[in-house]
């Protein structure tokens, strides 16, 4: 088994987001992961890896990105990483920047015929919406526009980066609308750990 060379960030969170990148138009061709795990202290861990998707990679998504066939040539491959991420993940209230992730997530387990997962998701395009409905029509509530309008410093499309920049969206739409991320998450409450220990 090839491992990941990065150690898990140590909990309790409040909450994790999370982000991927993929090879190609299929969602389930994960290459990247990223974690941005946000702690009682609204301290943000990361966590980023790459995955082998054992796919072919399409120009327009390397390009994207800047992940090749080469940047993943010696990475664990999705089930490896999985079997680490997945009990981290579970006792969490995830946040995705659209459906995009958990859809990938998704994919990935049924393409390699994996049980798909009991995760407690949080949309952060949702979460922007009701703090910034302003931003409807006007540059929108995409990483990339909320990057300018936020004044908020990541490099697009790295899924450590994008997941970060999906935390601080959240934190900052706790201030703005003056409510816990519980209040404004939109997501059933499952996480075993979303007090202090």
């Amino acid at each position: 088994m090839r491992y990941m060379h990065q150690h898990l960030p140590k909990g309790p969170f409040r909450f994790i987001a999370l982000d991927v990148e993929t090879a190609s138009g299929s969602s389930a061709s994960i290459c990247q992961i990223g974690l941005a795990c946000v702690d009682h202290s609204n301290s943000i861990h990361s966590y980023t890896t790459y995955v082998n998707p054992e796919t072919a990679f399409a120009p327009f998504n390397v390009q994207l990105h800047g992940i090749g066939p080469e940047t993943v040539a010696q990475a664990p491959s999705f089930p490896e990483v999985w079997s680490a991420l997945l009990p981290f993940l579970t006792p969490y209230h995830l946040v995705q920047h659209s459906n995009f992730d958990k859809n990938a997530i998704g994919a990935a387990c049924k393409a390699y015929r994996l049980p798909s997962p009991d995760l407690s998701w949080s949309d952060s395009v949702k979460i922007a919406r009701q703090a910034w409905p302003e931003f409807k029509g006007n540059g929108g509530h995409g990483l990339g526009h909320l990057k300018t309008a936020l004044n908020l410093s990541f490099k697009h499309h790295d899924a450590g980066e994008d997941a970060r920049a999906s935390a601080q969206v959240v934190m900052l739409a706790e201030e703005r609308l003056r409510q816990s991320f519980e209040q404004i998450a939109q997501t059933r409450i499952k996480a075993q750990m979303s007090l202090p220990i």
